[in-house]
């Protein structure tokens, strides 16, 4: 009989669509873990409608939740997943751009990364947790080490402007981690993903891909290329098929809308449990 695998997911929710625990619960249950969700906000939909209404919880009522959980002794769990993966900004136009107050930062890099075991910024977050820029790979790769030093043993920049040999069509992803060995020496494998881009803009990818990573990370402990290419392959399936399904709704040439974008995650649940592998994955 196979362990049971718990996870504590502590994300936004909302009514519509897929975004924060909407967008973890269902793959991490389809790959078959436990999930036990705390939402920390609760929308109608997420914020990429024109109008949202909900409520956001704050620390005690949070603290509360946590309490009862831990009253029936019902609160031991082998993975916390929250998205400060970590959510902090990006990149637009070249130009980057903190999404969250600027007095948070030292937060992220004094008491939330130090306890994370994986974290999945993008390139922009990348540079401001380690003070450092990126113009290539190598940078990249420094970045990643001194991500590893403040903490994560795993760390996947999920998105980046370095070019690719294919194209400007195509995007590069790149990973690190660190490993012990018996014997108690550390051995880092780094990876590199070059996917193509997609032309659309969606919401949830990130919540999605987190939840993903964390359950093929699971399966393969001491395997960063396999978990990172059936966690990507799996995107790029849940993606083309999204965006197919937009476009014949809004119809030959029309922009599909926000509510047409809600990514095809239910239709997508066989890509998800056993992806067919897309995307390869570089060891470097």
């Amino acid at each position: 009989m196979e362990e049971e695998c718990r996870v504590l997911s502590i994300q936004s929710h909302v009514v519509r669509g897929y975004v924060g625990n909407r967008a973890a619960t269902f793959p991490l249950q389809v790959l078959g873990f436990e999930v036990d969700a705390v939402n920390s906000v609760q929308f109608s939909n997420h914020t990429g409608y024109s109008h949202w209404k909900g409520q956001v919880l704050n620390s005690d009522e949070l603290h509360e939740l946590y309490d009862g959980l831990k009253l029936n002794d019902v609160n031991k769990y082998d993975y916390v997943l929250t998205v400060c993966d970590p959510v902090m900004g990006d990149k637009w136009n070249g130009e980057g751009s903190m999404y969250v107050p600027e007095d948070l930062l030292p937060v992220y890099r004094e008491k939330v990364v130090p306890v994370a075991d994986i974290i999945t910024p993008n390139q922009f977050e990348a540079e401001l947790l380690s003070g450092r820029k990126i113009h290539s790979e190598e940078e990249a790769l420094a970045v990643m080490d001194v991500l590893h030093s403040m903490g994560p043993d795993t760390v996947v920049i999920t998105s980046s402007d370095l070019l690719s040999a294919r194209g400007s069509g195509y995007l590069i992803a790149l990973g690190s981690q660190r490993t012990r060995t018996p014997d108690g020496s550390v051995v880092t494998q780094r990876i590199r993903m070059e996917m193509r881009k997609v032309d659309a803009v969606f919401v949830g990818t990130g919540d999605l891909f987190a939840a993903m990573l964390l359950a093929w990370t699971h399966k393969h402990p001491n395997n960063l290329k396999v978990a990172c290419e059936k966690t990507v392959s799996a995107m790029h399936h849940v993606l083309q098929r999204t965006i197919k399904c937009a476009q014949a709704r809004a119809g030959e040439g029309l922009k599909p809308s926000p509510a047409q974008l809600e990514l095809r995650m239910v239709q997508s649940k066989k890509d998800i449990e056993n992806p067919e592998i897309v995307v390869q994955a570089t060891v470097l």
